[in-house]
């Protein structure tokens, strides 16, 4: 079985990504929910390509923990969000939805796959999208951050 490169012992440093292009969307339906006990599997790759025309959830944690590999319980659910411009997503990238930054990505679980991701975003507070008051047709982006989690 392959291993996963950013493992440890494959590639030749911890940060092989040293520029990208922000990843931009639109909201397409707004969530209002919470879940205690979630089980989210984050996947160990800190990394996905996010498709141009591709529907993916937007989900929140305050779980201190959340990072890739880690499981996440407790959660608001954001949005779904079509992606206008494509590239590359990745652990600690900044979201900001409607010119609003929500928080750094935690990573990325694919329960529901191929139908959608399920981006985890780590935040003080988990909020849902009704209750932040997010839009249809908000701009979502996900922007590479410089100080990386």
């Amino acid at each position: 079985m392959p291993k996963e490169p950013y493992a440890g012992d494959i590639l030749d440093t911890q940060q092989p990504f040293t520029a990208k292009s922000d990843v931009v969307g639109t909201v397409v339906c707004i969530m209002n929910a919470h879940a205690e006990e979630r089980g989210f599997e984050l996947i160990p790759s800190p990394s996905r390509a996010f498709v141009r025309g591709s529907i993916q959830e937007l989900i929140v944690t305050d779980e201190p923990q959340a990072s890739p590999g880690a499981v996440v319980n407790r959660v608001a659910y954001v949005c779904f969000f079509e992606i206008e411009i494509g590239g590359i997503v990745l652990a600690g990238d900044m979201v900001e939805i409607g010119g609003q930054e929500l928080g750094q990505v935690a990573g990325f679980d694919l329960t529901h796959a191929p139908n959608h991701m399920n981006v985890i975003i780590q935040v003080a507070q988990p909020r849902s999208g009704a209750e932040m008051g997010v839009a249809l047709g908000d701009r979502v982006t996900l922007r590479y951050a410089l100080e990386r989690t």
